[in-house]
């Protein structure tokens, strides 16, 4: 195998650790909006308000922990660029599990974010 199909390779391999990185991330606002809901229906003496917050200041360490490794391999304005594709996942755990709706608007912002990182990551 030559240099160059390896370096891509790797390159591949970044790209797929930069996302699942930010995939990771998007979980916080999945338990912080479940932490939110048991507020609002059950109070301070829900036990899965406690558990949601738990889970979501774990999350928020372990991303932490993670994304400092992960932007070791790339230049900080594209890896920030990416960051932003939580957004994307981040309306699909708002609909596949809250069960909210897309608006075009929605949907019109999420490929201006998606056109966005496409572009600042391959300048």
């Amino acid at each position: 195998m030559s240099a160059d199909v390896i370096q891509k390779k790797a390159a591949v391999s970044d790209y797929v650790k930069l996302h699942l990185n930010i995939l990771l991330f998007s979980f916080t606002t999945v338990f912080s909006k479940a932490a939110s809901i048991q507020l609002n229906e059950h109070g301070l003496h829900s036990v899965w308000l406690y558990i949601f917050a738990f889970l979501m200041l774990l999350n928020c360490g372990i991303y932490a922990l993670a994304w400092q490794q992960v932007i070791k391999k790339f230049e900080l304005s594209v890896a920030y660029a990416n960051k932003s594709v939580y957004l994307i996942w981040g309306q699909i755990w708002a609909v596949a599990i809250f069960g909210e709706h897309l608006t075009f608007m929605n949907i019109l912002g999420l490929v201006l974010v998606f056109a966005g990182v496409v572009v600042v990551s391959y300048e």
